[in-house]
């Protein structure tokens, strides 16, 4: 860790100081990309984000403002949903989506996007749609991988998120 800058020390002076002894004690010898010119994209303002993102293996989605990463969220609900063995996970996941969209809902950030609670029975009509329709069983006792679907709550319980 570095020493603190004296109170008479003019920071300049003492910034020069600093990078002066790190020069004599070889601290920016055999650096990556020593030599070379900065990476300059041709992606715009961002390219420096953009190339980070790149190396990190990051999405620029986990840039995005809550409301509008909710909505991508939502977009993608069919695919997410296909890939769940069994309704109750599909329920599941929708009810957490759900719960984070009412949390948004009540205190709002990032720009204003229309968005609203996901009907989890026209997830689960989807999901079931898109799945193979099952062979035979093989064994008597096999059981569907689906489970009976609940009683729909009335209208204002669901706009209200109660059960």
């Amino acid at each position: 860790m570095t020493e603190r800058k004296p109170p008479e020390v003019s920071f300049e002076s003492w910034i020069d100081k600093q990078i002066r002894e790190a020069q004599e004690r070889g601290d920016f010898e055999d650096l990556p990309g020593a030599g070379k010119p900065l990476p300059r994209g041709d992606e715009g303002e961002a390219w420096w984000i953009k190339g980070y993102l790149r190396r990190e293996g990051l999405s620029g989605e986990a840039l995005l403002p809550p409301s509008l990463r909710l909505r991508k969220e939502v977009q993608r609900l069919p695919e997410t949903v296909s890939e769940l063995p069994t309704e109750r996970a599909v329920r599941d996941a929708v009810a957490e989506l759900n719960r984070r969209i009412a949390e948004h809902l009540r205190a709002p950030s990032g720009p204003p996007v229309v968005i609203g609670p996901v009907d989890a029975e026209e997830v689960v009509r989807g999901w079931r749609d898109a799945r193979p329709v099952p062979t035979a069983p093989t064994t008597p006792a096999a059981a569907p991988d689906t489970e009976p679907a609940p009683a729909r709550a009335p209208w204002w319980r669901r706009v209200l998120g109660r059960r």
